[in-house]
């Protein structure tokens, strides 16, 4: 038998027995254990992909010229910051690039072997650390569910290649000080990646951006899965530090990473259209303040995020596998124990704001309201 590395089980595939316990309520589950997008494809994004023309040909790895070009305008409209098209790159989904990034870090300088990331976060950040052969080292978070760089310990500083920061975070919704990561970045010669596949659904104040600090020394993702409703495309991009980038940009050519043709057309369309943006965001407000008053009826207090689409629930008496049975059993809700994003979160439990507003009102009915 094989003595080197043995995947874990997959998290959401623990979960398995939930589904068909939440499935034999009359009505069947409603499901909010994963991110999912469940809402219509944009039109105008519909209408890009029947064009077959973008099939044709091998895509341009880093993105095409209209697709960087798009990029740069968004980001200059929602998170007021000027980037050269030259210094933004594409990814097939972020997943991949979040996942592989340690891999080709550590081919970068493989002196540093650390990866440092949220205590209680995206599984993603740990595993590409595990993947790459480094050290996945967690840093805990505060009251608020955010970053605490004082508690990095400098040992871990000195050998890290890079420190994850995630806003807004998934699983628990905190803001982080983006400005304060990317400076202790620079302080400690650390590479700062910066997840912000939720900034478009930051609800406390204006989408936040580690760029608005400075390129210098850190990486911004980004992704249209959830802005646009269009996880099964994959399409992310990223852009930040120019001897980063290009060096992303040159390795990843070797590697065949290419987002498809029609999907970059279609991202093009999507990323210029923010009608569809904001019409997401009223619908993903509206069902979590409908999943709080589901759990207030629980009898479980739950805060608003500070933004994404989850809710992070404390589960009572701090028994999460006990309190995601009792959901499925008793209002046929399909949620995701705490620990799977980290065992500083195994008290919580995690609701995706993902179901349709009909689903969502039947877990209303159940509980009674």
């Amino acid at each position: 038998m094989a003595s080197g590395f043995q995947p874990p089980p997959y998290p959401f595939d623990r979960i398995d027995d939930l589904r068909r316990s939440a499935a034999s309520l009359p009505g069947g589950s409603v499901d909010l254990s994963i991110g999912n997008p469940s809402d219509p494809v944009p039109e105008v994004v519909a209408a890009a992909l029947a064009d077959p023309d973008p099939a044709r040909t091998y895509p341009p790895s880093i993105g095409s010229g209209d697709l960087r070009r798009a990029v740069a305008d968004w980001a200059d409209r929602r998170l007021g910051v000027s980037i050269d098209p030259a210094g933004i790159g594409a990814c097939i989904g972020t997943k991949e690039l979040v996942a592989g990034l340690p891999h080709l870090l550590r081919l970068r300088d493989p002196e540093l072997d650390t990866i440092l990331y949220p205590a209680v976060s995206y599984p993603s950040y740990a595993m590409g650390a595990e993947l790459a052969g480094c050290r996945a080292v967690a840093v805990p978070l505060d009251a608020q569910w955010c970053l605490d760089l004082s508690a990095i310990d400098g040992s871990d500083a000195e050998r890290a290649l890079a420190l994850w920061v995630n806003t807004p975070g998934n699983p628990a919704g905190g803001l982080d000080d983006l400005e304060a990561a990317a400076s202790w970045g620079r302080d400690h010669g650390v590479t700062v990646l910066s997840d912000e596949c939720y900034a478009e659904f930051t609800w406390d104040g204006s989408p936040r951006s580690v760029l608005r600090h400075g390129f210098d020394g850190v990486l911004a993702v980004h992704s249209l899965s959830k802005r646009s409703n269009l996880a099964g495309l994959r399409v992310g991009y990223y852009a930040g530090d120019t001897d980063l980038v290009t060096y992303l940009h040159e390795v990843r050519k070797h590697q065949g990473f290419m987002v498809p043709g029609p999907a970059q057309a279609a991202a093009v369309a999507a990323l210029s259209d923010q009608a569809h943006v904001d019409v997401q965001r009223h619908r993903y407000r509206r069902r979590l303040e409908s999943l709080v008053e589901v759990m207030a009826a629980i009898g479980v207090e739950v805060p608003m995020p500070g933004g994404g689409f989850y809710l992070w629930v404390p589960a009572p008496q701090g028994d999460a596998w006990g309190f995601v049975g009792h959901l499925a059993e008793s209002v046929g809700m399909v949620a995701s124990p705490g620990e799977f994003f980290g065992e500083a979160g195994s008290d919580h439990v995690r609701l995706a704001a993902v179901a349709g507003d009909e689903r969502i009102g039947l877990l209303r009915e159940r509980a009674g309201i």
